[in-house]
């Protein structure tokens, strides 16, 4: 089996002046080696399934799989490792450090794993090289572009050679040829052990994925998977 990740009969429901239930038995297995875009209008859920796929949030009822293994949102320790380790989130908004360097904000996310630092700004050089922004390195958020953040952005969510990469709106806030450059980028992060999913409002990169899901009704709607 190539499932990486599989979901049961996934509920979330958010309390407030009334019950939403932005989820509904949601049921699915996402293949390692494929990349999946995931459609749909704001608030159909999709941002709320990439926090519970991350670990971020846990749902109010059904199971996450990961590897065949049952996850267990009452084990946060063991739950944090996996996602420092496994897990590569991108956000719409960078969710950079401000008061860090490029190569800063990507060598601490190494650190944060057990790795020295010798190792971790080496790795973090390789990477500003591989996204072409080596001449920024010493560079602050403010400083850079929307699409050099995202650049840095994807290059900290590789840094620990994540299994799963997780993109919300990636390419959101940047001008089209942009966030050309950006999708190109994170599609040259797939490899046959590694499964993206992204979510967006653009059909144009949508299609490019390997399986363009929809979110229809707090449910998964499989376009062309």
């Amino acid at each position: 089996m190539n499932n990486l990740i599989k979901v049961s009969n996934l509920n979330k429901t958010f309390e407030g002046i009334k019950k939403i239930k932005v989820l509904k038995k949601i049921s699915y297995n996402f293949e390692k080696g494929k990349i999946y875009s995931l459609m749909g209008p704001s608030g159909s859920g999709k941002s709320t399934l990439l926090n519970l796929l991350s670990l971020i949030d846990r749902p109010n009822s059904g199971s996450i799989f990961f590897e065949n293994k049952l996850i267990n949102f009452n084990q946060n320790n063991k739950n944090d490792a996996l996602r420092a380790n496994k897990i590569g989130i991108i956000y719409q908004q960078d969710n950079l450090l401000p008061d860090f360097t490029a190569l800063e904000n990507i060598y601490l996310a190494s650190l944060a794993v057990g790795n020295s630092k010798e190792t971790s700004i080496s790795k973090a050089k390789n990477l500003l090289r591989k996204v072409r922004l080596s001449n920024r390195s010493d560079h602050y958020p403010s400083q850079l572009s929307g699409g050099e953040k995202q650049r840095v952005s994807i290059a900290r969510a590789v840094v620990n050679n994540p299994q799963i990469i997780l993109a919300d709106e990636p390419t959101g806030s940047l001008d089209h040829e942009t966030a050309k450059e950006i999708f190109k980028l994170l599609e040259n992060q797939i490899n046959p052990n590694r499964l993206i999913i992204f979510a967006t409002h653009n059909r144009f990169f949508a299609n490019k994925a390997d399986c363009l899901l929809e979110m229809v009704n707090g449910n998964i709607k499989a376009i062309n998977a």
